[in-house]
């Protein structure tokens, strides 16, 4: 679909070239002693791409290099694009943040929460209130993957065969009708879990809609941002494009992904607006363009800018940030001084947080090591890609951030 290119000189955005070069100098060693197979870098700033970087493999046993237009598997990525589309239809009057999920799909009517007691026999009592949109949008619902391993209902998710994927003949339906019948980790807004939620968004846009995820995406945000490579799954024709997914061993080495590196060229039975799309660097970039442009691109407006704002700001409850409220490992103290908007973490305070940003940075990442930031004070927005799980492998994300903000010198 053509190569990407970068657009003016770093020096014209405020960049300094040889610190830009540290990102790659430092980077370049991940692929050198074999902890990443290959990896993209673009920065954009006032709307213009500044710097962009590929090094190392897509596909190591082929020797394929990354190129500025290689398909990456964007795992979670994938959040805010549905986190948009719930958007949209809130709106045009669609849907309210506070209605319950059960309005739109009926099994999740009478939720109820683990109180204790193994997988094999947990007990449960209804939850105080029912679970809503904004839970969903905040991963306060009390929702959960089962390759967490930390909660007995994780574990209950695991045996119901929603593990690293979904079990067999399920559809999207199917596997909320499934979620809705296990037990939630918490009463919904009493605290923060990373989880399905937003699989379950995108079924609510399924049935208001009245169109399949991927046709709602397509025609409402992928055609409309020209965002030509982005879907769940691969045309036939590009599938040398896409990278290959690599985890990393017990000595933080890539090794060929053997079990999770088919990606069809065909529709899949589940359609996660969690986790399920690909993308390239050039539509990725377009999206976070018109996230930048407060909901708008090139005359195309998807959202209003007021509404960007909104998503962006910290919802969780009480003000709290990940670090109090979250469980598992975002309760770490690496994640104090962010909150979670509505489809993205938002750096509230990047003195608590002890990290170079500015303060209403929003941004998320990829299950394979994937991660963009949005930041409107510096009209700036960085995307890095590559392929490796888990993304906790390496601080690739913490070494980022001042690597980028370091060559700001204007």
């Amino acid at each position: 679909m053509g190569q990407l290119q970068t657009e003016v000189a770093p020096a014209d955005v405020g960049l300094d070239p040889e610190r830009l070069q540290r990102i790659e100098d430092h980077f370049a060693k991940y692929v050198a002693d074999g902890r990443l197979p290959g990896w993209l870098v673009l920065i954009a700033r006032h709307g213009k791409i500044g710097y962009l970087r590929t090094h190392g493999l897509r596909d190591v046993e082929a020797g394929l290099p990354v190129e500025s237009d290689t398909i990456f598997r964007i795992y979670s990525m994938s959040k805010p694009v549905t986190s948009v589309a719930a958007m949209m239809l809130y709106e045009q009057g669609l849907l309210q943040l506070t209605d319950p999920v059960a309005d739109h799909i009926p099994e999740f009517a009478q939720p109820r929460v683990y109180v204790n007691g193994p997988a094999e026999a947990p007990q449960t009592r209804p939850a105080t209130e029912p679970v809503r949109i904004w839970h969903l949008l905040t991963h306060t619902a009390g929702l959960t993957y089962g390759f967490h391993r930390i909660h007995p209902v994780d574990q209950m998710y695991r045996e119901r065969g929603f593990e690293a994927g979904y079990p067999e003949g399920t559809d999207l339906a199917g596997a909320c009708a499934a979620w809705a019948e296990l037990p939630l980790l918490f009463d919904p807004g009493r605290s923060w879990n990373y989880s399905v939620a937003t699989d379950v968004l995108g079924r609510v846009v399924e049935v208001i809609s009245g169109r399949t995820l991927d046709e709602f995406f397509r025609e409402n945000i992928f055609e409309p941002l020209d965002m030509r490579d982005t879907g769940f799954a691969v045309d036939e024709s590009e599938l040398e494009r896409l990278a290959a997914l690599y985890s990393a061993d017990r000595n933080g080495l890539a090794v060929r992904n053997t079990r999770l590196n088919r990606v069809s060229s065909h529709r899949p039975r589940v359609l996660s607006g969690g986790g399920g799309l690909v993308s390239s660097a050039r539509d990725y970039h377009r999206f976070t363009q018109m996230l930048l442009g407060g909901g708008a691109l090139e005359g195309t407006r998807l959202l209003g800018s007021r509404t960007v704002g909104f998503m962006t700001r910290n919802h969780l409850p009480r003000g709290a940030d990940l670090a109090d409220i979250a469980m598992g490992a975002f309760s770490e103290t690496s994640n104090a001084g962010k909150g979670f908007g509505l489809g993205f973490s938002v750096n509230e305070s990047p003195q608590a947080a002890k990290v170079l940003a500015s303060q209403g940075q929003y941004a998320w990442g990829g299950m394979a090591s994937t991660a963009f930031w949005v930041d409107p004070a510096e009209e700036l927005t960085v995307l890095f890609l590559t392929q490796l799980m888990p993304s906790s492998a390496h601080p690739i994300r913490t070494q980022l951030q001042p690597l980028v903000y370091q060559a700001l010198v204007d």
